[in-house]
């Protein structure tokens, strides 16, 4: 196994971080190994904040449920999903470009993503941690104030990044579902009740928690993740983002 492929298998989130900076030339080998990601038409549907005010860092904490550890983060990016600079240049010069649509911004998102994902791996690759912070959905009309958002650009995802405490090196990886319930061949293959359950068994078992009850382990974890005043949170404010593209 190569350098690469051994960094994507082992890396994990990180979420607490060494109290040491990052370098300016090494924050710079990430940015840029941003804008060498693949790219929808080479269009580049996207914008980076890179987030270096204390104090709007600390309002992003707030903002992203409550999560002091983004505000301690030596490094903060924002990946946008942006539609409004291309509608702008279509529009300076005369072309009387439509009104972006649902497909637009969803090519943008996934422009977006994938650009902050090249980022993940450059900095795995070089020692520094990272996680993904999801809640930048959450909170629709603060987060267009803080960042001043115009109304075809919305954000994507954003990603914190330091060198990881010791805490955080030792810490084992969460296991992963096995390939066999993922990847499917030429069509989806939607899983019955027997295979979901054997899904959930075989995780708790290398997880090291055979025996484990799932119908009472998936109730839980539905109240605790997809009905939670957060999940109901992020989809009015995504809902709100997606007004400007329906």
């Amino acid at each position: 196994m190569n350098d690469v492929l051994s960094q994507i298998k082992n890396r994990k989130s990180v979420r607490v971080f060494e109290e040491r900076e990052i370098t300016e030339d090494i924050k710079q080998e990430i940015l840029d190994s941003a804008l060498e990601a693949p790219t929808a038409g080479a269009m580049m549907l996207y914008t980076i904040i890179d987030v270096t005010d204390e104090d709007l860092k600390k309002r992003l904490s707030v903002t992203c449920d409550n999560q002091p550890f983004i505000a301690k983060a030596p490094m903060v990016l924002i990946f946008l999903a942006d539609y409004q600079r291309w509608y702008d240049s279509f529009s300076f010069e005369g072309c009387s470009p439509r009104v972006p649509g649902k497909g637009d911004i969803l090519l943008a998102c996934a422009d977006a993503i994938i650009a902050a994902q090249n980022t993940v791996v450059a900095a795995e690759s070089i020692g520094i941690g990272s996680c993904y912070i999801g809640d930048i959905i959450e909170n629709c009309e603060t987060v267009r104030e803080m960042l001043e958002l115009p109304d075809y650009v919305l954000p994507a995802a954003m990603v914190v990044y330091g060198y990881p405490a010791d805490s955080q090196k030792t810490r084992k990886k969460p296991v992963r579902f096995e390939k066999r319930y993922i990847v499917s061949q030429n069509r989806y293959c939607r899983l019955t009740k027997e295979e979901h359950e054997e899904m959930y068994r075989i995780k708790n078992e290398k997880a090291g928690l055979a025996g484990k009850d799932i119908s009472e382990q998936l109730k839980a974890f539905c109240q605790r993740k997809y009905m939670s005043d957060f999940a109901l949170e992020m989809n009015r404010s995504a809902e709100k983002y997606l007004e400007k593209f329906i």
